[in-house]
């Protein structure tokens, strides 16, 4: 932690870093400034200046502004990035002096008024008086210049009256801008992510023994590039110190934990061995050993290691955290919290823990506890972008989707090739019923991976359906189809788009589908809805007349208004006034009483104007 002091002196130094235009300094300086503050709105502000592109400047002063709503240069540059719609109650950038271009434009009326010397020369009298003097001076120069010799030299005084000296504004964001002190806290934790060089934070050293004084400068290069992420820098400074402290086995653990950074599990294991031969009574390198061999392998058996761990330090945290996850894994969320609770009461501030809570909570399909733990992980720690990727997931499943893209469009600035998270913000879009949006964003996740959109087709199909696209719409529900045979939602979509597209034979088909899996009223009278109007089309209007009298029976309240006046309006023109039934040339486009289908959610019937979603 660092002191007041040193925070000012970190603070004025990345200012003239940026006055320097020296950007990586300053951008180093200030991440450390909200590694200690990370709600200071000015330090964000600042910051938005020393970043390297356009959104990552658009979500430091979004940051910045939402910590503090007043911040007038947050306002101004959101403005001007076009991230926040104009304000007239907010001045705009301040600049020192009028551009050359601007002044050519002015007219004569609004040029600025000039002062002093250059005011003075520039008025006609004074010009009209000086003609009349220098052609005096031109006589008397003629006359005298030639009657009397000159006597004295004349050197003219060189009159320099400079304008306003040129002065230079720091500049947080754009021209002229002056950051504001900071307001209390107001508003969410705010972004970090865009601090992070990758997306993975590697854990804490376990240990941080004190150093020898022959080894204290080279361990402190160690942890330079342990910060930096530079893992090979970090194992040969840490190489060198072996020499200098060759019964120390913490050094070998940190080794073998830089080699798992680095993906390398072998190496990592033959480090973590070296530690338990100079120390077998070390608890962290069983835990690095289960790492390590669960990255070579997932599926091995490991939990004896994590035993060894815990047998050798009661106290390690991270060994009930890695358990419990390996029980997730093991699809055993139950044994997973109870090692949970344990590493809480060891670690009650780490937001790692939370979000293995989150992950055991949705394993449970406790989603309400899930999102709880998973906003507590993100009121800890803001720099792990899996937070957002989980709140994203947590908040669709709350059926907060607003939230749930706020968090996934943060996520999938830094995780660009991460196609579930697309598919994750198709699925919020779709629910808030911006089906562009969704599709876009579906596009995006296909393309990633077009294997990975499985358990998606179903919202993409829906939103083509929703947007008219009837061929896509029938392509991706087909591929739904495949992938669930038994959803209703699947089957009343493609009976509406095959309707769509004439073929009525197939339209039948998946109504006779919906018969068989309807498991209410409501999906009943769908059924009946459709199968009715793809009998009519296929000319067997006995059969369909048959169907429009048996959803006339059913309840009121399990369909539309719309959908009981246009089932009587095809029975009446389908049966004659004999009560014969006649061929029915002409059927009505379906209306806003029978609209596509939307996925249920959980148990959830879908009505003609509900909106719900399946399990993931």
């Amino acid at each position: 932690m660092t002191d007041a002091g040193t925070d000012n002196t970190l603070y004025q130094d990345a200012v003239e870093a940026l006055r320097r235009g020296d950007k990586p300094r300053a951008k180093e300086l200030l991440t450390r400034l909200l590694k200690t503050d990370q709600n200071n709105a000015t330090y964000w502000v600042w910051l938005s200046a020393a970043v390297d592109n356009t959104k990552e400047r658009i979500y430091c002063l979004q940051t910045a502004f939402k910590l503090d709503p007043e911040n007038g240069t947050a306002k101004r540059g959101l403005i001007l990035l076009g991230a926040l719609e104009p304000d007239e109650s907010i001045q705009p950038f301040q600049i020192n002096r009028p551009r050359a271009w601007e002044e050519k434009l002015l007219l004569a009326n609004e040029k600025p008024k000039e002062k002093g010397f250059k005011a003075f020369t520039k008025n006609p009298i004074t010009r009209l008086v000086a003609v009349v003097l220098i052609g005096a001076a031109l006589v008397s120069a003629v006359v005298f210049g030639f009657v009397m010799p000159r006597q004295i030299n004349i050197i003219p005084t060189q009159t320099n009256t400079p304008g306003p000296s040129p002065t230079f504004t720091t500049t947080p964001t754009m021209m002229g801008a002056i950051a504001e002190a900071t307001r209390p806290f107001v508003g969410p934790t705010p972004l970090w992510m865009l601090l992070l060089s990758e997306p993975y934070t590697p854990t804490a050293v376990y240990v941080d023994t004190p150093r020898p004084a022959q080894s204290v400068d080279q361990y402190r290069s160690a942890k330079v590039a342990y910060e930096k992420g530079d893992w090979d820098a970090y194992i040969a400074s840490l190489e060198l110190i072996i020499p200098l402290e060759s019964g120390s086995a913490d050094i070998y653990y940190m080794i073998g934990d830089a080699y798992r950074f680095k993906g390398d599990p072998d190496s990592a294991m033959k480090a973590y061995n070296e530690a338990l031969k100079i120390d077998p009574n070390f608890g962290p390198p069983y835990l690095g050993l289960a790492r390590a061999r669960l990255l070579d392998n997932p599926n091995l058996n490991v939990e004896y290691l994590f035993d060894e761990a815990i047998k050798r330090d009661p106290k390690f945290g991270e060994v009930y955290v890695d358990r419990a996850r390996y029980f997730m894994y093991h699809k055993d969320p139950k044994a997973a919290i109870e090692s949970l609770d344990t590493a809480l009461e060891l670690m009650p501030d780490s937001p790692m823990v939370y979000m293995a809570y989150a992950d055991a909570y949705l394993a449970l399909d406790d989603k309400k506890s899930a999102l709880e733990f998973a906003e507590k992980a993100y009121a800890l720690d803001v720099t792990d972008p899996l937070v957002y990727k989980m709140l994203g997931t947590l908040y669709i499943e709350n059926g907060q989707n607003e939230r749930a893209i706020e968090a996934l469009n943060i996520y999938v600035i830094y995780a660009t090739e991460n196609d579930r998270a697309f598919a994750l913000l198709g699925r919020a879009y779709f629910e808030l019923k911006d089906y562009k949006a969704a599709i876009e964003n579906f596009d995006k996740a296909q393309e990633l991976n077009p294997n990975g959109m499985r358990k998606y087709y179903i919202y993409k199909g829906l939103a083509n359906l929703k947007l008219n696209n009837i061929d896509a719409a029938v392509d991706d529900l087909e591929n739904a189809l495949r992938e669930d045979e038994t959803s209703f939602e699947i089957s009343l979509g493609l009976a509406q788009a095959y309707f769509i597209q004439g073929k009525f034979g197939s339209s039948f088909v998946r109504a006779e589908v919906l018969k068989s899996l309807a498991s209410t009223d409501k999906e009943t009278a769908l059924a009946l809805y459709w199968h009715a109007l793809s009998q009519e089309k296929r000319g067997e209007v006995k059969e369909a007349v048959k169907d429009w009298q048996e959803l006339l029976s059913m309840k009121k309240e399990v369909m539309t208004p719309e959908m009981r006046a246009e089932a009587e309006q095809h029975l009446k023109a389908a049966v004659t006034p004999t009560n014969t039934a006649q061929p029915v040339t002409e059927t009505r486009t379906p209306k806003s009483g029978a609209a596509t289908p939307t996925p249920k959610k959980g148990t959830a019937t879908p009505t003609a104007r509900a909106s719900a979603t399946p399990k993931p």
